[in-house]
């Protein structure tokens, strides 16, 4: 199989909501728009919003999201903590904090109640710089 795309797309039945959610807060650009679909682009990642209410969605599975966690890598998480937790007053469902496995994040929650855990990737310590593959380590 040659895969040529892969994104995540969020049932919900707040498409317009979850659209201004992601195009407000993390720069999303909308690429296509439609009442029950919109597609969002940032460089070269891709995230959907689809209504499971649409008569795509397979009898039976239409069921909004739930236990869905996006991770954003970014270059300075303290940066975005300030501007999309104390500025932007975005819900806060983990503190910021620095991880032994490798992570400097804190965790918020989109209006459907999506994580985002917002990531910058620190040197490990301890038993965990042993459970990376070598070309793995964050540094």
């Amino acid at each position: 199989m040659t895969l040529t795309s892969m994104y995540t797309v969020i049932m919900t039945g707040k498409v317009a909501e979850t659209r201004d959610f992601y195009v407000t807060n993390f720069g999303f650009e909308v690429t296509f728009e439609a009442d029950w679909y919109v597609s969002l682009r940032l460089g070269g990642h891709e995230l959907a919003v689809l209504d499971p209410t649409h008569p795509t969605v397979p009898a039976g599975y239409g069921a909004p999201v739930a236990g869905l966690l996006l991770n954003f890598e970014v270059d300075d998480v303290d940066a975005e903590y300030e501007r999309l937790v104390t500025g932007a007053g975005l819900p806060l469902a983990l503190p910021l904090r620095s991880e032994e496995f490798g992570q400097r994040h804190f965790i918020v929650a989109d209006p459907n109640g999506v994580l985002i855990d917002v990531i910058t990737p620190i040197p490990p310590t301890g038993e965990f710089i042993e459970q990376y593959a070598e070309d793995a380590l964050p540094r």
